[in-house]
């Protein structure tokens, strides 16, 4: 593997966080791989050394049967034991109880008593696992972790500096095509002044200069933008610090064309001096049909 090369397993437990932790690098923008057959690790990671577009890779590597637990437990003992530092082995465990209230919420079985007691599998798999967990690169308990503190302990220490591992998605839209579906808040701009009735400005959008500047000189335009500003600047970090990969605001007017993006438009130029990667989407400026 070349020298920024970074292959992280992930295995421990069964109920002790793998999905949540598998789910966290992917936010890092890792390519991640869940429960990769045993016989496919060699291959995996010859692609890996030899791929020129992916070089973060976490794959999760558990007993999910009975039968292939040995060779699990040794393909997990020979990356361990390499002690490459471009590798790392991941293990989350925790103690038995939590494990049992785990399952007991969840209803399930656990794979390596499918026919017998949660409690019976737990210890057959924590013997099982015992040298993995004693070689391992990382061990971190879950017992007393919230999944968002699981998840802040795996960015502390596998964020790369130049990922942006956290975003803002600010999106325009028109209300009478619908609200979109994956906004976290939504902002409704239809009080103001609207440019469409304008026929000098009814073809352009809230991009073009003068269309900006009609809706940005009215006094109710600036209120609004410094009050919600003012809410964003006090949520966003809060946000941030939660371990949330990205916020998505959406920004609504009537057509979606005229003063939800030049408000969209304002909102990224400030948030971006403020330091937040901002990602920009009109939804529905094309649609030319009235804002």
């Amino acid at each position: 593997m070349r020298t920024d090369d970074q292959l992280v397993i992930i295995t421990g437990m069964s109920g002790a966080g793998k999905t949540k932790a598998l789910q966290t690098f992917e936010d890092l923008g890792y390519f991640c791989v869940d429960n990769l057959p045993t016989a496919l690790m060699g291959k995996f990671t010859e692609l890996l050394r030899t791929s020129s577009e992916i070089n973060q890779v976490a794959v999760v590597l558990d007993l999910r049967s009975a039968e292939s637990s040995q060779a699990v437990v040794q393909t997990l003992l020979e990356i361990a034991k390499r002690h490459d530092e471009r590798e790392a082995v991941l293990f989350l465990d925790a103690d038995t109880e939590k494990l049992v209230s785990r399952y007991e919420e969840s209803r399930r079985d656990h794979p390596l008593a499918r026919n017998g007691r949660v409690v019976d599998g737990i210890e057959k798999e924590r013997q099982l696992l015992k040298s993995v967990r004693a070689n391992a690169s990382w061990v971190i308990d879950t017992t007393d972790l919230k999944p968002q503190d699981l998840k802040a302990k795996i960015i502390a220490r596998f964020e790369q500096r130049d990922f942006p591992r956290f975003h803002v998605e600010l999106m325009s839209f028109g209300f009478k095509y619908g609200l979109p579906l994956d906004a976290d808040m939504t902002f409704d701009v239809r009080f103001l002044a609207n440019p469409y009735y304008l026929p000098k400005l009814r073809d352009q959008t809230g991009k073009d200069q003068p269309v900006y500047d009609y809706v940005m000189q009215q006094d109710s335009a600036e209120e609004f933008f410094t009050k919600a500003l003012d809410l964003l600047e006090f949520e966003l970090p809060r946000i941030r610090q939660s371990s949330k990969a990205s916020e998505t605001i959406a920004i609504g007017c009537t057509g979606g064309q005229h003063r939800s993006v030049a408000m969209t438009e304002r909102f990224a130029s400030h948030l971006r001096k403020l330091g937040y990667v901002v990602n920009v989407t009109h939804r529905d400026i094309e649609r030319h049909k009235g804002a």
